[in-house]
């Protein structure tokens, strides 16, 4: 309800007042109210800008209302229409500043600037009750925006320069549309980092000027309007009007009129793509898209994935189990131009073979026993998005078949139907087996290997990356403090074993582990104790290795003081790394 803001300091001019008035007046003639009347608010309460010329009315242009106990106060609180059919009848309102000669019946809306603030008012007063139709308050709400659309003209007229200089002077681009998506509004910064001008986009629908949505599949407005649009924030990556590649982050938030419909959006972006690209060429990025590392292998990966951002290409994940092959998979959907479509996963080895086609292509009522219904496949489900086949090396010779087919003429049958169904997908595959191998057993198709392998990626496995196994701990035990599950700090005997155990079940096996010792340690500090069995008996059955011959106990225990007892900073004292000291120390746990 707050009115202070620098637009309060605009004049109205008389074309303005003289539209006022006539919508005033207009609306105690159709309606047949005594009064209508518009407010703006001020500190001295509500200032009277116009009201109807109507013999009854009691108010004039000029009058101030006390907003202490009024209706006028209450309807700058409410979202939407307030009404009162007889305040006679309610104690609430019966003294209220509006009251006046005999004025019962009350029917109001707030009004505001463009910059969201309260401008005041616009009301309808009567002497009778009235149950205020629907119609009624329609025709108020239609007059609201008459006024508001009035109050936008007399900004843009004022302030037109100003507003634009200000817009200009930030360095996130700044998008605003229309309920239709028509651009209004493309700042400098904008223009920059898309490569369009304001000439090229204003006044146009941003899916056509930029030739496909420019949020990608987030697009709140693909389907129509919506009919909410909190501030919503993702990474996006776009193509500007030269084809370069550049990966921003963007925040949209909606526009609302008085009757709470949305009315367009304001959309700000930054350019990121530098910042990222150096990231990760310094080795300072920690994690990328929810996949946590900064192991040179990880950081190739993260660069893969940025780079696949703005294409369709189909892509293979190979790596062992456990190392996150579907999560990479959605990174890649998340942070491409489907990103806000369908992300669909299929686990080939899980399902049968007399199952795995219907899954895939779906089937229509009465194509087999059971098909007591049609049902759509993943394929269809897919639609406009991505789909996951997992462990795709499992997949039977004749499913591959048909894969290939899919995959050439971007259409299918279902099963028993004849028709064929046409979907816009893009591929991501992986598997825990070599495919190439697969190949030449000739357990996979040379030809779908060559259509589903355009764009490798491999992960490494934990083992080879334990530089990463701190994070990845932190990450872990944050995940579960966030949970809401109480959680203590890890030993350093037991951060000695998790570093250097090899971890045959990859990510996902040192996840289960920390759970296990979670449960085990009731939010008391984790100690080696805590752990899995089979991590204390690799700890105890392995070839001993002894100490690090160019560590001894004295040097180490100088170095943890010297860095507060920060492992990782005493590490770099030493001149070795985390996991040869990690070993040292659980080799030798007389040194802490």
């Amino acid at each position: 309800m707050n009115a202070n803001t620098p637009l309060d300091r605009i004049s109205l001019p008389p074309t303005t007042l003289r539209t006022w008035q006539d919508v005033v007046d207009v609306l105690a003639e159709i309606t047949g109210f005594a009064c209508a009347f518009i407010g703006k608010h001020t500190s001295g309460g509500l200032e009277v800008v116009r009201s109807s010329r109507s013999p009854d009315s009691p108010f004039s242009a000029g009058d101030t209302i006390a907003l202490a106990g009024s209706l006028s106060k209450q309807t700058l609180k409410t979202t939407g229409l307030f009404a009162v059919s007889d305040t006679g009848r309610n104690r609430q309102w019966a003294s209220a500043s509006e009251c006046k000669e005999g004025m019962i019946a009350y029917l109001g809306t707030s009004l505001h600037w463009p910059d969201g603030h309260v401008f005041g008012i616009i009301c309808l007063l009567d002497k009778a009750p009235n149950p205020f139709p629907e119609p009624l308050k329609r025709l108020l709400a239609c007059m609201a925006n008459v006024v508001q659309e009035s109050l936008a003209g007399v900004v843009y007229k004022n302030n037109h320069k100003t507003l634009e200089a200000v817009f200009d002077s930030l360095t996130e681009g700044i998008i605003i549309h229309d309920a239709h998506r028509r651009i209004e509004f493309f700042n400098k910064a904008a223009q920059a980092i898309t490569g369009y001008s304001a000439e090229d986009v204003i006044g146009k629908d941003c899916h056509e000027v930029f030739g496909q949505p420019f949020c990608g599949r987030r697009c709140s407005f693909e389907r129509g309007i919506p009919e909410a649009l909190d501030r919503v924030y993702y990474p996006l990556n776009l193509l500007t009007k030269s084809g370069e590649p550049r990966r921003v982050e963007m925040t949209v938030s909606g526009r609302y009129n008085p009757a709470g419909e949305c009315t367009g959006a304001i959309a700000s972006f930054r350019d990121v793509t530098d910042l990222t690209g150096l990231k990760i060429q310094t080795g300072t990025l920690t994690g990328f898209a929810g996949i946590i590392g900064r192991d040179p292998k990880m950081l190739r990966v993260y660069r893969q994935i940025k780079d696949l951002g703005t294409n369709d290409y189909p892509v293979h994940i190979s790596g062992e189990t456990g190392t996150g092959k579907e999560l990479v998979a959605a990174a890649i959907h998340n942070d491409s131009r489907r990103g806000g479509g369908p992300f669909v996963p299929v686990n080939c080895a899980a399902l049968p073979e007399g199952v795995l086609e219907s899954e895939l292509f779906g089937h229509v009522k009465g194509a087999f026993t059971g098909a007591i219904r049609d049902k759509k496949g993943r394929f269809e489900l897919a639609h406009k998005g991505t789909l996951f086949l997992d462990e795709v090396a499992d997949l039977p010779k004749m499913v591959q078949a048909k894969l290939l087919r899919v995959l050439q003429e971007g259409r299918f049958e279902r099963l028993g139907d004849e028709k064929a169904t046409s979907v816009d997908v893009r591929i991501i595959s992986a598997s825990n087996r070599n495919l190439k191998q697969e190949v030449t057993k000739g357990n996979f198709r040379d030809d779908l290997y060559y259509r589903i392998n355009v764009v490798p990626i491999h992960l490494p496995p934990l083992r080879e990356r334990k530089g990463d196994i701190p994070l990845l701990i932190e990450h872990f035990l944050d995940q579960a403090r966030r949970e809401g599950h109480p959680v203590g700090d890890v030993s350093q005997r037991a951060l000695a074993l998790l570093a250097t155990y090899p971890w045959p079940g990859n990510v996902r096996e040192l996840q289960n582990a920390l759970h296990f010792a979670l449960v085990k340690s009731k939010g008391r500090s984790i100690e080696d104790e805590h752990l899995p069995l089979e991590l204390r008996q690799w700890h105890r059955h392995r070839p001993s290795r002894g100490p690090v011959p160019k560590l001894n106990a004295q040097d180490v225990r100088k170095a943890l003081a010297q860095t507060g007892g920060n492992k990782a900073k005493a590490a770099r004292v030493l001149g070795v790394g985390r996991a040869t000291l990690y070993r040292f120390l659980a080799a030798s746990r007389d040194v802490s």
